[in-house]
């Protein structure tokens, strides 16, 4: 044994502390030189067999010491059963003393190399076991082996059905299993006893190793004693087997439903299977193992001297080994086998020899010959000749097939994770029986009596948080996790092992993640869309079997129908391929799919409550608690540490708050349940009450989108009182924690804004809101355990008055910006306080709005006469208040478009504070008052600070447009209040006129006519309409005025320009014909005035026809009115059941009869003057036949005008129709004789 690179050489011994620090060597640091594994070609078929010791106990290999010929083995030699460099601290367990495994050697492999279990090996088992079932063709002996499924790993171990029993007659643990033995298998079962050749021969090699490693060969003197010490240790080896059965499985006292247990003895007992600390840390999986590995009064530990991954063919197999293996000199590696001369190697050995040299990688063995005791000859054979031995021939290839059609035939009828299964042979017999013991166990009185519940349940648990440590594992294996923890969970008993269920429950709502984007639902991989139970226990059973009928159950009348299935004969299992499995052995579960979010939090919350149950169940109960003295008061957790800054610094910042939300109530600083923090009971909940909050909150959320309001407040109601649990029990509060309560309290104030925007469904709302479940009530119950639960309560009231709702709104709003100023939450979540921020924003334009929209109706109720109510300038301080805070929210986080609607509204503000004031006086004696200028220019500045928050119009054309038009609005309310009402009173009627010219053109200015928007017409509207009143008032001017003939011409020209602006304008609508026909009428009233002052008849006659000229262009203007009346005219008769009165919107009757009598008489006018003033051109000048054509014409025209004028009963339409005639013919025939 001298290759240095042995691995176990620094490990500690087999039987020493729990395993934490394996030492998992590599293949190159594997014990034997051809690590990377061989192909065999044994006999024209190739084996492929691969071995890698995964961890070996063994000291380093020495050279064996050939014995001497005659050597007497009877005889002890010197060193026997004792320790020696040489031996190492494996000791007897190298030499082949504790031959005989224990019940659960396989379960302390796999605790020990939890990463291959369930996913890579095929196979964990004791490489006696794996040789016994391949030999089963060959063996007329009995086989019993105890099965178990972890994923897609089986679990073979022995099940010694003598040593079970002999426990049964002596404490009645195993009867059950005893009765069924004997009424179905064996009727007259009694104990066999062991042969005295069986002791002598182990014995005879025990005396042999010990002197193939002594190195003289000689037989020493020992002491008389050795003989006892031989007797004695073959009883100790009888009496160790026996001890290694355990009784069935329970938990220690120390972790029973008293927590004070583990005190009581003078040492405190360990727990043997403890729950460890679940990471605080909600996000990271950091979930360490429950138990102590492999260490326990159970025996439940990994006592092989080496442990090798072997795989044979395509079966991946994890063994443990305690062969001897000796090396040095020519001979690396070899085993060493004592065999007598008088009996043949037969063919059982030689699979048994070759099997072992296999899987310990061993390339020869060295074979010692005796005749009694005395030592012949030795001999050296290669592994691979093992097989072509005389009397020993076999073929590698059956063996091969051998073991895959058993594997196969397990893998295909154990199917359930966490039964326990039974493969047994009786002795002799042909025919191999598998049974599930946990199916028969239930039918007994206490199900717990099968002592593999415990080792399974808990492999299955380690399993899975192995599995879920993995911070790169797929998906995928969220479905085998999954199993793996319901089938823990199934075997244990809720009130023996509260603490695992608990786990395994939180573990299980890990798996669900509530935060994935809802498009992943669809398309996380080839998940099928199996149901809740689809690969949980109550399973259907389908035994796999090929087209030739392989094995069945209970076909022939001496098979009993308890078996799962049989093999008829062994025979069969040479047969290649024989019970080649249909399906794998579901290496991955499907995991559920979820539909939608609801189905994926309601199953947390299920995992979650059965977590809460168990934790609760094992709390003391309050009235078993020491009384606290109510004028104690109960220390804060916070109080002692604030000075030492760091996250004692955050806890105290999060007491004020919680103080200040009302959450933290007299008394309610710690658990009302009497939880000790610290304890594992305490670390559990506040991670199950952690995730309940989160699937709430994600349960509220998917129910706003839906627009469930009612719903989603019920939700988000249950997420905070989840939380304000977490915060009395929490003893070291986390960033992330706050950032939590931070979403929620946002949330919460989304759905109390939209329950403020849609009161017309209330009721509705209301009944979804009071709506609980049976589930969400045992939880709430959990968490009144601990908590009153009432520190958020304001925030979730269905309040019925809108003014409330917007209120408590805007308080979730600055909690939840409140929290992110503790430690230096915002600037890690800056997107989070971004949100925030925006919608405090936004609800305080919303509190703003309602307040400014109150002021509006009381003043619209407000008598004209009276002054501005101390109600009104209250809404309007409020209101302007709540517009100042939003602003700066926006402008804090750059949201310009944002800032600028809220300077518009406050804009708006300003001009309702204006129009407000405008009602103050007598109508008659009314003038623009200063308040009235001075809200209006407040306004004014409002619009122009939002136009340069937004800087150009490319960063948000339509609020860019819809600012332009407020302050355009504001400009021309302002310049036509001054026009109208003139403050003449404080100002000059220059100035007056100046500042009416001055806003109107600003708002011309922001009055955008020529950009093609659904507000173009409206835009032109105004500015036509601008236009008129500018023209109007330049006319007015030129009437009045005395004087400076400069100012005068000035005036003529403006009035003129103006005019012929707003004739424009207004010709591109199509619904504003009266405006049309007052602006050319006016224009007509200029020209008239003008006339006036003209001497000479030329100048007349060339104002009149000018003119008539623009009476020949208000054809349009008649031609739309005539459209209209024809329309109105024609509906009555297509509908009678419309009244005519429905058009008048869109043509004032009154207005178009009153300006038609006024374009009468004014055309009247204006064609007798033109007759006369060419009457007298003609008499005093030559004939002019162009005058005369003119004359003519308009002398025409005047007589049918004075008939038609006549004719009072003539209808609107007519009237219209024959102005259109007329002005037809004056267009054709010339106004006048100088153009």
């Amino acid at each position: 044994m001298g290759d240095s690179k042995e691995g176990g050489a620094e490990s500690p011994p087999a039987g020493a502390a729990a395993r934490e620090g394996l030492s998992l060597l590599s293949q190159g640091e594997s014990e034997e030189p051809s690590a990377q594994g061989s192909a065999l070609f044994l006999g024209g078929n190739e084996v492929k067999s691969r071995a890698v010791v995964k961890y070996s106990s063994a000291p380093p290999r020495t050279a064996f010491a050939r014995l001497e010929e005659k050597t007497d083995l009877k005889l002890p030699p010197a060193n026997w059963l004792r320790e020696s460099a040489k031996l190492g601290p494996a000791g007897t367990t190298i030499l082949g003393n504790s031959k005989k495994s224990k019940p659960f050697s396989s379960f302390g492999m796999a605790y020990d190399f939890i990463d291959s279990v369930g996913n890579d090996v095929d196979v964990v088992s004791d490489s006696e076991n794996i040789k016994k079932l391949l030999k089963i063709p060959y063996s007329k002996s009995h086989v019993s082996m105890a099965v178990h499924r972890i994923g897609r790993t089986l679990l073979l171990d022995e099940l010694d059905i003598q040593e079970l029993f002999m426990r049964s007659s002596q404490t009645g643990d195993w009867t059950w299993l005893k009765e069924f033995y004997q009424r179905l298998i064996d009727q007259k079962w009694q104990r066999k006893k062991k042969s005295k050749e069986h002791w002598y021969q182990k014995a005879i090699l025990s005396k042999f190793l010990y002197y193939s490693i002594n190195g003289d060969g000689a037989a020493q003197p020992v002491p008389s004693a050795a003989e006892q010490q031989e007797s004695s240790s073959s009883d100790q080896t009888n009496d160790s087997d026996g001890a290694s059965w355990p009784a069935p499985f329970e938990m220690p006292s120390s972790v029973s439903e008293d927590p004070s247990a583990s005190s009581q003895g003078s040492e405190p007992l360990e727990p043997s299977y403890i729950v460890g600390h679940v990471a605080s840390a909600p996000k990271e999986q950091n979930l360490t193992t429950l138990f102590n590995d492999g260490e326990n009064s159970q025996g439940l530990k990994n006592d092989f001297v080496r442990n090798i991954l072997w795989t044979f063919e395509d079966i991946h197999m994890l063994v443990g080994s305690n062969m001897p293996i000796f090396g040095g000199g020519r001979y690396p590696a070899v085993s060493l086998r004592l065999r007598d001369n008088n009996k043949p190697i037969n063919v059982l050995t030689g699979i048994d020899y070759w099997l072992d040299n296999l899987i310990c990688n061993v390339p020869e063995l060295v074979m010692c010959f005796h005749v009694n005791g005395i030592v012949q000859k030795y001999e050296m054979i290669k592994t691979e000749e093992i097989p072509n031995l005389e009397n020993s021939n076999f073929s590698t290839k059956v063996i091969k097939d051998i073991a895959q059609n058993i594997l196969s035939f397990l893998k295909s009828n154990c199917t359930k994770e966490g039964h326990t299964y039974w493969l047994f042979k009786a002795s002799g017999s042909d025919i191999v029986k598998l049974y599930d013991l946990t199916t028969l166990c239930e039918e007994t009185e206490d199900k717990y009596q099968n002592p593999f519940t415990m080792p399974v349940a808990i492999l299955l648990y380690k399993v899975a948080c192995n599995m879920m440590m993995k911070k790169n594992q797929n998906k995928k294996h969220y479905g085998t996790i999954r199993t793996l923890l319901l089938n823990c969970v199934k075997l244990l008993d809720k009130s023996r092992h509260p603490q695992i269920i608990a786990s395994a429950n939180y573990m299980l709502s890990e798996l669900f993640q509530l935060d994935e984007p809802k498009k992943e639902e669809s398309s996380e991989s080839p998940l099928n869309e199996n149901s809740d139970e689809s690969y949980s226990e109550e399973e259907e059973e389908m035994p796999d079997s090929d087209e030739n009928g392989s094995y069945s159950t209970s076909s022939d009348p001496s098979d009993d129908n308890k078996a799962v299935a049989i093999i008829k004969s062994v025979g069969e299992l040479s047969v290649p391929e024989k019970y080649k499995s249909i399906h794998q052995i579901r290496p991955s579960c499907t995991f559920p799919v979820c539909h939608d979010t609801e189905e994926r939090c309601r199953l947390v919350l299920s995992y979650v409550l059965e977590g809460l149950k168990s934790v609760d169940s094992s709390i003391k109960k309050e009235s078993d608690l020491p009384a606290a003295d109510p004028n104690t008061p109960i220390p804060l957790k916070y109080e002692d540490e604030s000075t030492r800054g760091g996250p004692e610094g955050l806890e105290k910042q999060m007491a004020l708050f919680l103080d200040k939300m009302g959450s933290l109530q007299k008394g309610n600083y710690s658990s009302q349940s009497g939880m000790i923090p610290g304890s594992w009971q305490h670390k559990m909940k506040l991670q199950l009450i952690l995730k309940s909050s989160k699937a709430y909150y994600v349960l509220s959320d998917a129910a706003m989108s839906l627009q469930k309001y009612g719903r989603a407040l019920r939700y988000i109601k249950l997420a905070l009182q989840s939380h304000d649990t977490y915060c009395c029990l929490c003893t070291n509060m986390l960033s992330e924690v706050l950032l939590f309560l931070s979403q929620y309290l946002t949330l919460c104030g989304d759905i109390q804004l939209m329950l403020a925007q849609n009161a017309n469904n209330r009721a509705a709302h209301l009944e979804e809101f009071n709506y609980q479940t049976k589930e969400d009530q045992e939880i709430l119950h959990s968490l009144h355990r601990e908590s009153s639960c009432q520190g958020f309560a304001w925030a979730t009231d269905l309040s019925t008055d809108l003014e409330s709702q917007l209120s408590v709104s805007c308080k979730c709003y600055e909690a939840a910006n409140e929290i992110l100023q503790f430690s230096d939450l915002k600037s890690q979540n800056p997107e989070h306080y971004v949100q925030v921020l925006k919608r405090m924003g936004n609800i305080r334009n919303e509190i703003g709005v309602f307040y400014m929209n109150q002021a509006a109706a009381l003043q619209s109720e407000r008598v004209v006469s009276k002054s501005v109510s101390t109600a009104e300038q209250q809404l309007w301080k409020k209101s302007f208040s709540c517009f100042e805070k939003g602003i700066h929210n926006f402008e804090s986080i750059d949201d310009a478009t944002n800032a600028a609607l809220l300077l518009c509204n406050t804009g708006r503000l300003m001009r309702i504070c204006a129009q407000a004031h405008c009602g103050a006086g007598d109508e008659f004696k009314r003038e623009f008052s200063p308040e009235e200028g001075l809200y209006y220019n407040k306004a004014v500045d409002y619009y122009l600070r939002a136009l340069r928050s937004l800087g150009t119009r490319d960063i948000h054309p339509a609020v860019w447009d819809s600012v332009n038009w407020e302050l355009s609005t504001t400009y021309f309310t302002m310049a036509t209040l001054q026009q109208d009402y003139a403050p003449l009173s404080r100002k000059a009627q220059e100035q007056i006129e100046k500042e009416v010219s001055e806003a109107m053109m600003k708002s011309l200015k922001h009055c955008d006519v020529d950009s093609v928007s659904a507000r173009q017409p409206l835009c032109q509207y105004r500015a036509a309409t601008i236009h008129h009143r500018l023209a109007s008032m330049y006319h007015s001017c030129l009437r009045n005025q005395v004087g400076d003939e400069h100012l005068r011409k000035q005036h003529r020209v403006l009035a003129d320009l103006h005019y012929s602006k707003a004739v424009k304008l207004f010709q591109l609508l199509r619904d504003a014909p009266c405006e049309l026909l007052r602006v050319q009428l006016e224009r007509v009233a200029f020209a008239e005035f003008q006339m006036t002052s003209q001497n000479s008849n030329v100048g007349k006659l060339k104002t009149l026809s000018g003119a008539l000229d623009i009476m020949v262009r208000t054809k349009h203007a008649f031609q739309l009115i005539r459209k209209e009346l024809v329309e109105e005219f024609d509906q009555p008769k297509s509908d009678e059941s419309t009244p005519a009165a429905d058009s008048s919107p869109s043509l004032n009757r009154e207005e178009v009869v009153k300006l038609l009598s006024i374009f009468e008489s004014r055309l009247s006018f204006l064609l007798l003057q033109s007759i006369k003033l060419l009457s007298s051109t003609k008499k005093k000048t030559s004939s002019n036949t162009e005058d005369d054509v003119v004359l003519k014409t308009n002398k025409q025209i005047y007589s049918q005008l004075l008939r038609a004028t006549a004719n009072k009963s003539a209808a609107l339409l007519e009237r219209t129709d024959i102005l259109v005639h007329l002005l037809d013919q004056l267009a054709r025939g010339g106004s006048g004789g100088v153009q």
